[in-house]
């Protein structure tokens, strides 16, 4: 369990964010009246569909001034909000980024969690109410898309009878299910083990995975801004991978008032086979030559002869440094946070050479920041540096531009005026 602020205008609603390995989705929660996110019952739910494969998210609807006036506690639009500033935060943060999401409402958080969907359509996949009160949320039923499923004790008359009406006003795909001789908070015995079911089975039936899809590299570098800035690094300093990292890495130098620089890379072609990778030639303080050691031995070349075959691509790389900076002079990463930026990985292996390189010029901390990479490549990749972030690594990736609305190639004269912006930051 981790804490976590969801801020909403000048205020920070604290919260737990629970994340199991690989998480299947997210389930966010909405607690009833004159409860929190300590709720004894609604935390039991969390546990259940943490160990389902969920990750879960509790935080308090209201500040604690806010929840001495009752009033706070019935105004359904306020919770409402509250909860749409949730799904919002969740859509910011690169631990869920890419998750299907839930609400569970109980009570009175049964409503706001229907407003929030209501008000997030298209955000929300699916929608459980415990012992809820729907009825306070009748002007936003009939806009409610998510499935939603209403949890009512068998003894609890009053209620289940405002659920059925609630449940009528739906147009979207609905179920109501009764625990036998539970009343209003479910305390007897085995009432809440079937409220766990039900919620479960739920959202194994409608959380699934969703498409992502960014709207440009510049979309998706102000996400990772928004994550790298919950790690608050230290002095960074910005390289990003002509030329499509550049958008990406504009983004976040922008967010983290950092120096954005290049690292080019030129890969070294073996003899016989110039697409397999002997070594690669990268750019910087000082250059760089990272060689496939296994390759360069099973083809018995040397360093010498591998240093030959570099000077060109050295040399283009020079060429390239000049067309998009000029004469500045490269950033110096020693005993800073470097952040190593491109718009997505496939095969990674330019990505492997810079990491390489940049990790023997002293930075204190190596940050890895990609909107979207190939599962295997990044796993090895996040092995070379210190720390990932990365907002979704899809298991059905064939490359990146699939995974952005738009995806033009970069031209020359783009790379040079997003770098203009940073001349003279160091």
């Amino acid at each position: 369990m981790t804490p976590v602020e969801i801020t909403v205008g000048r205020e920070a609603l604290p919260g737990a964010l629970t994340l199991p390995p690989e998480p299947r989705g997210l389930v966010i929660f909405a607690h009833g009246s004159g409860s929190s996110r300590f709720s004894p019952r609604n935390v039991h739910v969390a546990n259940a569909l943490n160990a389902a494969g969920y990750a879960t998210l509790l935080f308090d609807l209201l500040t604690e001034d806010e929840a001495r006036d009752r009033r706070n506690v019935f105004d359904i639009p306020l919770l409402g909000a509250r909860m749409a500033e949730a799904i919002d935060w969740a859509r910011g943060d690169d631990r869920v980024f890419a998750a299907p999401i839930g609400l569970f409402g109980a009570s009175t958080g049964a409503a706001a969690a229907i407003c929030a969907a209501a008000a997030r359509i298209g955000e929300i996949d699916a929608l459980v109410s415990r012992g809820g009160r729907p009825d306070l949320a009748a002007p936003w039923l009939v806009a409610l898309s998510a499935p939603a499923l209403f949890i009512v004790g068998g003894e609890d008359r009053e209620v289940l009878a405002l659920n059925r009406k609630a449940q009528n006003l739906c147009r979207g795909v609905t179920d109501l299910r009764i625990v036998p001789g539970a009343t209003h908070l479910f305390e007897e015995a085995a009432a809440l083990e079937q409220v766990e079911a039900a919620a479960t089975g739920w959202f194994d039936r409608y959380l699934r995975p969703r498409a992502l899809l960014f709207d440009d590299r510049a979309a998706a570098g102000r996400l990772l801004a928004s994550a790298l800035r919950r790690r608050a690094p230290r002095h960074p300093v910005v390289y990003a991978l002509p030329r499509g990292g550049v958008p990406v890495g504009a983004a976040i130098a922008r967010a983290l008032d950092a120096p954005l620089d290049l690292i080019l890379v030129r890969k070294i072609g073996a003899p016989a086979n110039p697409e397999l990778a002997l070594a690669a030639a990268v750019d910087g303080e000082i250059r760089d030559l990272v060689i496939n050691r296994e390759i360069a031995d099973a083809l018995g070349i040397g360093e010498r002869e591998i240093r030959r075959r570099a000077e060109p691509e050295f040399g283009e790389i020079e060429r390239r440094r000049a067309v998009y900076l000029g004469d500045r002079p490269p950033a110096s990463a020693h005993g800073r946070t470097a952040i190593i930026v491109d718009d997505g990985i496939a095969t990674g292996a330019s990505m492997e050479a810079a990491i390489r390189a940049l990790k023997r010029r002293g930075p204190d901390k190596l940050i890895l920041a990609v909107p979207v990479a190939a599962p295997d490549s990044l796993r090895r990749l996040g092995r070379l540096v210190d720390e990932v972030v990365c907002l979704a690594a899809p298991a059905d990736f064939y490359g990146v531009g699939q995974f952005y609305r738009e995806f033009h190639q970069l031209d020359d004269a783009e790379v040079v005026g997003l770098l203009t912006e940073f001349d003279g930051k160091t």
